[in-house]
C-alpha cells in the first residue's frame, strides 16, 4: 500500500495526551515517511463532516515536538456520533436526508486521504469503527488507526489508555489544595468528585496518589497540620455498593476527632440511584448525543454530600470536581513514554495498511498492537479486588 496523505483528528473530552499524540504522529511520519502529506480535521468529526482541515506545513513539522509540553488539543475537539443522523442534522453538520457516514467518506475521498488517525476514547473509536466498516463495505480504500485516549482507563481490551496516569497525578495535586480547606471551618465535609462514568480506576488511582503524598509529606503534626487530617478517609467507585449507614458509623468518629472528613467519589458512583429517583419523580434525565447521562447536570458529588452531611454532623460541606483540571494537563513522563510507543506502532500499522486501535492488548499477552475495531468496547470495570486498591482501603480504615 502506498500512503500519500495521512489525516488525523481528536475527539471527545480532553485528556493529557492529545497534544502529545498529535505532535508524536507528525514527528514519526516526518522521520520515517517524510514525503507523506499530513492534514488534520479541526474539532473532531465535526471538521471531517464540514471539510474543515489544516495542513502540517514544514514549519509545523519542525515545531511538532513543542506540542508535548501542552495539554488540550491543538486541533480542537467535539462530541459527534456519525450514526446519530438526527443530531448531525440538528447541529448543521449534514443536510436533511444525508447519511453522515457517506458524507465523511466522500470528504476523505475528496481530500485524497489514505490513512485516518482518530485520537479519542471508546466513543471516538467506536465511531471510527462505524466509519471503517462503512468504508470497507462501500468500496472505499482507507486505513483507520485509532489511539486510545481516556482518563477513565476503561477501554476493553486495552491495558492502559493514554493520559490516565497523568490525570490521576494531577487529581492528587488538585486534592492537596482542596483538602487544605478543612482548616477553614469546624466539622468540614470535603467531597472530591473525580471523573469516571462507569469505571472507578481514576478515582482509586487519584486517591492512592494523594494518600502516598500524605505518607511522605513533612507535616508538623500540630493542630490542623497533621497527616490524618489531610488524608483520604473514604473512596467510592461505581463498582462497589455503598452502605451509607455503615460508612457514616465508621466516619463519624473521624469527624469528631479530626474536625473534618475527606471523601474521594467517582462521578459515576450512585448514578443509578440518582437517575431512578429522577425518573420516579417524572424529571427528564439529561443525556448527550451518545445517550450518556450528563453527569455535570445531575451532580453525583452533591448527592453524596447530602447523604453524608447530616449523618456526620457536618457544619459545612465543600464539593469540588477535579475533572477539568486533571484532564487538561500536559502528559507526564510515564504517559509520554506510552504515547511514543503507541504512536510508533500506529504509524507502522498505518503504513502497512492495518486498521485498528493501538494499545497493549490484555487478551493477547499485553502485546502492543493495532487491536481489531470489533474488539474495542467501552465500560471496562475497575477490579476493586486489585491488590493496590485493597491495600489503600486497608490503610485508610475502609477495608
Amino acid at each position: 500500500m502506498t500512503v500519500k496523505t495521512v489525516a488525523m483528528l481528536t475527539a471527545g473530552g480532553l485528556a493529557p495526551c492529545l497534544s502529545s499524540a498529535v505532535g508524536g504522529l507528525i514527528e514519526r511520519y516526518t522521520a520515517v515517511a517524510p514525503d507523506v502529506r499530513i492534514i488534520a480535521y479541526r474539532n473532531g468529526y465535526a471538521g471531517l463532516l464540514t471539510g474543515d482541515w489544516i495542513e502540517a506545513t514544514p514549519q509545523v513539522r519542525a515545531a511538532a515536538g513543542r506540542l508535548h509540553a501542552f495539554g488540550g488539543s491543538p486541533l480542537g475537539n467535539s462530541r459527534v456520533k456519525l450514526t446519530n443522523v438526527e443530531d448531525c442534522v440538528k447541529r448543521g453538520l449534514v443536510q436533511p436526508g444525508q447519511d453522515p457516514l457517506h458524507v465523511a467518506a466522500e470528504q476523505l475521498t475528496r481530500d485524497g486521504v489514505d490513512v485516518l488517525h482518530t485520537i479519542g476514547g471508546d466513543d471516538t473509536n467506536g465511531t471510527a469503527a462505524d466509519l471503517a466498516a462503512y468504508l470497507a463495505t462501500n468500496g472505499y480504500s482507507l486505513t483507520v488507526v485509532g489511539l486510545p485516549k481516556t482518563i477513565d482507563n476503561d477501554v476493553i481490551p486495552i491495558k492502559q489508555s493514554l493520559g490516565a496516569w497523568t490525570a490521576a497525578e494531577q487529581g492528587a495535586v488538585y486534592a492537596r489544595n482542596i483538602i487544605a480547606e478543612h482548616s477553614s471551618n469546624p466539622r468540614m465535609l470535603i467531597v472530591h468528585e473525580v471523573m469516571g462514568r462507569h469505571c472507578g480506576w481514576l478515582t482509586a488511582a487519584t486517591a492512592r496518589a494523594h494518600h502516598d503524598w500524605v505518607k511522605t509529606a513533612p507535616f508538623a503534626e500540630w493542630a490542623e497540620n497533621a497527616a490524618a487530617q489531610w488524608d483520604v478517609h473514604g473512596v467510592y467507585v461505581p463498582e462497589a455498593p455503598v452502605d451509607f449507614d455503615a460508612e457514616a458509623e465508621r466516619l463519624r468518629p473521624l469527624m469528631d476527632s479530626l474536625n473534618g472528613v475527606n471523601l474521594f467519589v467517582s462521578e459515576g458512583a450512585g448514578v443509578h440511584d440518582i437517575v431512578a429517583a429522577m425518573e420516579a419523580a417524572g424529571e427528564d434525565v439529561p443525556r448527550d448525543p451518545f445517550g450518556h447521562v450528563q453527569l455535570d447536570k445531575i451532580n453525583p458529588g452533591q448527592w453524596f454530600a447530602r447523604k453524608f452531611a447530616a449523618k456526620l454532623g457536618a457544619d459545612k460541606v465543600l464539593v469540588q470536581k477535579s475533572g477539568y483540571f486533571s484532564r487538561s494537563a500536559p502528559a507526564n513522563d510515564e504517559d509520554l513514554a506510552l504515547i511514543r510507543a503507541c504512536v510508533d506502532t500506529a504509524v507502522d500499522s498505518a503504513l502497512a495498511g492495518v486498521s485498528g486501535v493501538v494499545g497493549e492488548d490484555e487478551e493477547r499477552g499485553d502485546a502492543l498492537r493495532a487491536i481489531e475495531f470489533d474488539r474495542i468496547k467501552g465500560g471496562k470495570r475497575f477490579d476493586v479486588k486489585t491488590e493496590w486498591f485493597v491495600e489503600l482501603l486497608g490503610e485508610i480504615g475502609q477495608g
